[in-house]
């Protein structure tokens, strides 16, 4: 009986091979891309699972309490990793990270091995401690990890860069030099294996923190807020009560010491402050500084969710809409003897052999388009050919696929009755098409949902980066790598003023844009730091040349000298910072940051730094040191601006790369996951719209080919072929336009909660919707078009025929 109902499944296929393809088609494209969508998800969660007891591992969180705002950070001092695995047995392990690239060594550096003569720029730095290697157990190469960065200045390296510098051999032992610092070398400690894409952990050099301080007494201060903090709990250990015994201690060592030094309210202040454990197979979809994260996962799992629903409506739209051809075949067949449960069985198993074939070659689509996904999504993900589930996981999934999509059918279809199919009464398909007008709707309603997101996502996008910024972003060459240059770095800028096309250059490694340092501290009004609770600010070091290049406005008081020595502690603040210290007349005020005094000399306009956030209170101090070169440029020929800088940049440090970025590029990046959000939204509008669209042009056809007499009686007595068309449309253009009714509301909330994630954004404009909208009800006409206008240019004589 199963090889019967299969022939006959297999020969439907082969009879209707337009309709089979549609089918086949649409439910492929929406599997492929649920496959690369659950491939995608299963990919994010399985960030730092790998560690040996994962589940005991957790980074400490430090969490902040202001105006009814909760803020989280991931920094706490030098001392509190050890003082916090001697206080409590419950900790079996606890070690710090020090991956900020304000302090030297962390980020990135020029590289240059002993016996070299060049420097090769290499990225991933972080310090570590000893404990953090042994709470990972991360896999050694070559070296013993349980001592690999116990020593004072040594170096852990991944195995890819060990191959890059030392090609099959042990480096063990061996000598680097980080921006040409002869006099400080760091020494291979080990070699671990490379550490894999699925962990938030992604570096390729670990500098010890043995021995290391960044300023003297810096290892026993408890103020300065500067490692992330990794604990292992012994088993059975309650992380919720152990995060509460955490806060006290930290409130405990903090409450003294500023109570010690005037702090005003330091009592409230510490109040305000908390720490929780976050398991580290957590910290990356959950992460602070997570691009995407849980949201990306959630949107993903919603679209792929809504892909494979308007494939599944296409396959029910086609199978009842078909009834009328297969009613005779069900009449018959009951009057023969078929029970109803076997004609379920027979239209089942057509759906699961239609969801097979489709399965079969979604798997292709889903292979053949994971570059171009992981691309969009920013992934390194692997299409699991080995992987012992994929087989059994494929299988399962076509046949509730094929079950789903195929119930509601099989069902109905076998609800025909011999008597009313013999009387000719099985136009059922045709003329109750509730279910189906229905099922169109929400197609349509998904779609033009994506296509708005798309318009806003779009637009926000187009806003962020192009508008005023309150500094110059084009035409600004960040030249990298000049901290090796030492004391020539001067030198080289005042060279590069002499170049023609450049119209400026700044020393300075805190720029507004993507990967540039920051460096928060507090200020306090001359004379009131034992009064007020103090103003939290950026202090970025620039010279004296940073404010004309960056294209920033003074408001008040005058730039920095470098004739002035008094300008060592004098200060440029923006418009915000005298705001938050409720200065009326600014210049010439002081305020205390740290030991000093600083005077403030000029007043800039407000200028956006931060991606997200609102202009914050800044600070602009004089300083001498810094490994970017901004050069901002006044001529159209860029290519012949930098051929002439990497000249002069040659001529100063032959045995190191030109390397350079342009601001406006590193500006864009700050956007990226906006830009993957529109990418992605732009590719699922489409992959929505074609999928709908199949379904509506098979609908269309078959549509008109059951009218087909009536068109030609309409015909004969003078219906035009306009008429025609239009009545063959309109239909269809109804269910678009109440789609676009139910579809706009609930676009325009979710778009809304959306934007709440910017501080400047954009107003969704009526436009947005009357041009989705207008987009659709075109697209879907164009789809019907076709069918309604070679409908109505039939010869009624054709089919009029057999009547």
């Amino acid at each position: 009986m199963l090889k019967n109902y299969l022939t006959i499944a297999l020969r439907q296929l082969s009879k209707q091979k337009f309709y089979s393809a549609i089918k086949i088609g649409g439910f492929a494209l929406g599997i492929a891309t649920c496959l690369l969508i659950t491939l995608y998800i299963r990919h994010e969660l399985s960030y730092d699972k790998s560690y040996p007891d994962a589940d005991r591992i957790y980074r400490v969180i430090a969490e902040y309490s202001n105006d009814g705002k909760i803020g989280q950070g991931t920094a706490f001092s030098a001392p509190f990793a050890r003082t916090v695995k001697a206080t409590f047995p419950q900790i079996e392990l606890a070690g710090r990270l020090m991956p900020f690239p304000l302090f030297w060594g962390a980020g990135s550096n020029e590289v240059m091995p002993e016996g070299k003569k060049d420097n090769i720029y290499e990225e991933g730095f972080t310090y570590a401690d000893q404990s953090l290697l042994d709470m990972l157990q991360l896999p050694m190469v070559y070296g013993n990890r349980a001592t690999a960065l116990a020593e004072p200045n040594t170096m852990v390296l991944s195995r890819r860069k060990a191959e890059k510098y030392f090609p099959h051999q042990n480096p063990v032992g061996r000598l680097f030099y980080l921006n040409n610092d002869i006099k400080k070398p760091w020494k291979v400690g080990g070699v671990m294996e490379d550490m894999p894409s699925t962990t938030h952990l992604q570096y390729d050099f670990l500098l010890s923190l043995t021995g290391h301080e960044l300023w003297n007494g810096e290892q026993n201060n408890w103020n300065n807020q500067n490692y992330d903090t990794y604990v292992k709990l012994q088993p059975g250990t309650n992380p919720v009560q152990m995060a509460d015994k955490l806060k006290t201690l930290w409130r405990g060592q903090l409450l003294p010491l500023w109570t010690q030094n005037g702090m005003k309210d330091a009592e409230k202040l510490v109040k305000t402050m908390g720490v929780s454990l976050q398991p580290i197979g957590d910290v990356h979809i959950y992460g602070i500084n997570s691009p995407g994260g849980m949201k990306f996962i959630r949107l993903f799992g919603a679209v792929a969710v809504f892909i494979l629903l308007l494939a599944c409506i296409n396959f029910i739209n086609l199978s009842t809409a078909r009834s009328a051809g297969r009613a005779k075949e069900v009449g018959l067949r009951k009057v023969v003897g078929s029970r109803r449960t076997g004609l379920i069985r027979q239209f089942l198993l057509e759906s699961l052999v239609l969801s097979f074939f489709s399965f079969l070659l979604a798997i292709v689509l889903a292979w053949l388009l994971l570059p171009l996904f992981n691309k969009m999504a920013a992934t390194s993900i692997i299409f699991p050919w080995r992987e012992w589930w994929l087989a059994p996981a494929m299988t399962g999934a076509a046949v509730a696929v094929g079950v789903l999509a195929g119930i509601y059918p099989s069902i109905y279809l076998s609800s025909f009755k011999p008597v009313d199919v013999l009387k000719g009464q099985a136009s059922l398909g045709v003329r109750h098409g509730g279910l189906r007008s229905l099922l169109v709707v929400f197609q349509f309603t998904t779609s033009i949902i994506l296509i708005i997101a798309t318009f806003v996502v779009h637009g926000q996008m187009d806003f962020l980066l192009n508008r005023k910024l309150g500094f110059e972003k084009d035409q600004v060459i960040q030249v990298q790598g000049v901290g090796s240059l030492d004391k020539q770095m001067h030198t080289f800028r005042d060279e590069l003023l002499k170049v023609p096309g450049v119209r400026d250059a700044t020393l300075s490694d805190f720029l507004p844009v993507e990967g540039s340092k920051r460096n928060m501290g507090t200020v306090y009004n001359e004379g009131k730091e034992k009064e007020e609770a103090g103003v939290g600010a950026q202090f970025w070091n620039v010279d004296e040349r940073y404010i004309p290049t960056m294209g920033i406005q003074l408001a008040q008081g005058r730039n920095f000298s470098e004739h002035l020595r008094s300008d060592s502690v004098s200060a440029i603040v923006n418009e915000t910072m005298v705001k938050k210290l409720g200065l009326k007349d600014p210049l010439g005020k002081r305020f205390g940051y740290y030991k000093w005094q600083m005077q403030i000399v000029g007043v800039v306009k407000d200028f956006n730094f931060e991606s997200r956030e609102e202009i914050g209170p800044l600070c602009l101090l004089t300083g001498s040191w810094a490994n970017t070169m901004s050069v901002k440029v006044n001529t159209t020929d860029i290519k012949a601006a930098i051929g002439r800088i990497g000249a002069l940049w040659k001529s100063f440090s032959p045995h190191q790369e030109f390397r350079y970025v342009f601001m406006d590029e590193s500006f864009a990046k700050m956007y990226a996951d906006v830009q993957r959000t529109e990418l992605l939204f732009t590719s699922f509008s489409v992959l929505a719209v074609i999928i709908a669209c199949l379904g509506l042009f098979a609908l269309s056809a078959f549509m008109a080919e059951q009218r087909s007499k009536e068109i030609g009686i309409r015909k004969v007595l003078g219906a035009t072929v306009a008429q025609m068309a239009g009545l063959l449309s309109m239909n269809f253009v109804k269910l678009v336009i109440i789609a676009f009714v139910i579809a706009s509301p609930i676009a325009w909330w979710g778009m809304h909660k959306w934007l709440q994630d910017f501080v400047y954004r954009i107003d969704i404009s009526g436009w947005v919707f009357l041009l989705s909208g207008g987009v659709t009800v075109a697209i879907a006409l164009a789809t019907i078009s076709f069918q309604a206008v070679r409908t109505a240019m039939t010869n009624p004589a054709k089919s009029l025929r057999a009547e």
